[in-house]
């Protein structure tokens, strides 16, 4: 029998041991999707709409043990991980409000006895595999509108995140999903492989470039629909007429915020020479004010790193960063004793020559550039193998408009950062990925579209 260990990164202990599905097993759960998949179609949408209702009251009703799990098994500080359901409700509300009108079957054209009509019909079976720092954002942005517009969906969340997985498929099936429609898979990457071979629709993946390479690879010869969201090193820039306390305040919270683990955590910032060390000053007090902690604790900023080979990246790149003339700030080394814990570390007088400013960092760490202008700046934004996200600071919005058009991003900030909204799409350029959630676009992205051409007889 396989199993599958699970640990709490906070203090290293396991809390768990979970039964690992196997290829035979995968195979199994594909066949009984794609069984159940088109009898869940035919169900009417005012009730498969109830049953994503029943479900969002079921996350209201048990929120602080869900956040409690959560945190637990990702070292998410408990405030953060109740905030993670909390805001999941509000993407609910938006799926729910809009798969109507994103869905309807449009008429075209109708004259001379002739109508041509768009209907959009359920991808199938839909295979997700999700990420383990967003466990209820990330999967959400797929599982909900898939379910929603008729789809059966095979679940594969990350192995760090796999008691959320199994806690989502409980409150689904409770709330009138059948069991077939949503099945979770347990276990690693190679559950996630056995995935990617079995007779599915649409792959939807959230992770590493090098694992969406992977997928793209497998999956591309088979034209299966896919949705990549791979990671960035998402880059602000704070002009000279920037208020300083405030962008250091705001851009500080979206560096660190969920211990710097997030797609679209600023990783890179870049500040115009006339206000950069107060810039850097600023930053730097808000940053060593964040307290690192028992992620159980109300009061408690920073977190552990989930995930501990991550540790030992993110001291290469201070090291690298360091010894290439790079002035460290603060923190900038693991704190010892058990779990995985990495001090939050502003790096000043950093440049492209450094991991920090090229290679996704994925923990609470983050280096400050000085530029001359605009024009360094957006060169340097754009000197990125990925575009997740960027970001302007400045009160002039002509000016932010002007700069973040030159910026290749799939969304784009004005005075603010790591922030997503259901109403607009969630796309990459490059190395970011492919493919879209949210909006009504994400909605209809788990639809095909069937042309009909309908003359009168």
């Amino acid at each position: 029998m396989s199993t599958l260990e699970i640990f709490n990164p906070a203090t290293g202990a396991r809390i768990a041991q979970l039964q690992a599905d196997t290829p035979a097993s995968v195979v199994a759960k594909a066949q009984a999707a794609r069984a159940a998949q088109a009898a869940w179609a035919a169900t009417a949408l005012a009730d498969r709409k109830a049953c994503i209702a029943r479900f969002r009251a079921s996350l209201v009703a048990e929120i602080d043990t869900l956040a409690a799990l959560l945190t637990s098994e990702m070292g998410k500080p408990i405030g953060m991980a109740r905030g993670e359901i909390q805001g999941l409700l509000g993407r609910i509300d938006f799926f729910l409000d809009a798969v109507d009108l994103a869905t309807t079957t449009e008429t075209v054209y109708a004259q001379d006895g002739m109508r041509e009509q768009i209907e959009h019909v359920a991808l199938g079976v839909v295979a997700n595999i999700s990420a383990w720092n967003y466990p209820w954002f990330v999967g959400g942005n797929v599982f909900v509108p898939a379910l929603l517009t008729g789809n059966a969906v095979l679940y594969k969340p990350s192995e760090f995140a796999t008691l959320t997985g199994l806690a989502i498929a409980r409150l689904l099936h409770s709330a009138g999903v059948p069991q077939d429609v949503f099945t979770t898979l347990v276990g690693t990457g190679e559950v996630g492989a056995a995935l990617l071979v079995q007779d599915i629709d649409g792959l939807f993946f959230t992770g590493s470039h090098a694992t969406g390479a992977k997928i793209a690879h497998t999956l591309g010869p088979r034209m299966v629909k896919m949705q990549l969201e791979l990671g960035g090193k998402d880059p602000t820039y704070v002009c000279e007429d920037a208020h300083v306390a405030n962008a250091a305040a705001s851009l500080a919270d979206g560096a660190m915020f969920n211990t710097g683990q997030g797609c679209c955590s600023v990783e890179r910032v870049y500040v115009h020479e006339a206000i950069y060390d107060a810039f850097v000053a600023a930053f730097t007090t808000t940053v060593t004010g964040f307290k690192m902690g028992d992620p159980t604790h109300e009061d408690t900023y920073i977190g552990a790193v989930t995930r501990a080979p991550q540790l030992a990246v993110l001291q290469a790149q201070v090291d690298d960063a360091v010894a290439k003339g790079a002035r460290l700030e603060c923190g900038g080394k693991q704190r010892s004793g058990p779990g995985n814990w990495f001090e939050p570390t502003v790096l000043s007088q950093v440049d492209h020559r450094m991991d920090v400013m090229r290679e996704e960092s994925f923990g609470p760490i983050v280096g400050i550039q000085k530029v001359a202008n605009d024009q360094e700046a957006v060169a340097l934004m754009n000197d990125t193998r990925y575009g997740l996200t960027a970001g302007v600071f400045t009160p002039n919005e002509q000016r932010a408009r002007a700069l973040l058009a030159r910026v290749r991003a799939g969304t784009v900030y004005w005075n603010c950062c790591d922030r997503v909204s259901p109403r607009l799409p969630w796309s990459g350029y490059a190395d970011s990925g492919m493919g879209l959630t949210l909006s009504t676009y994400g909605i209809a992205t788990f639809t095909r579209p069937k042309a009909w051409h309908l003359r009168q007889g």
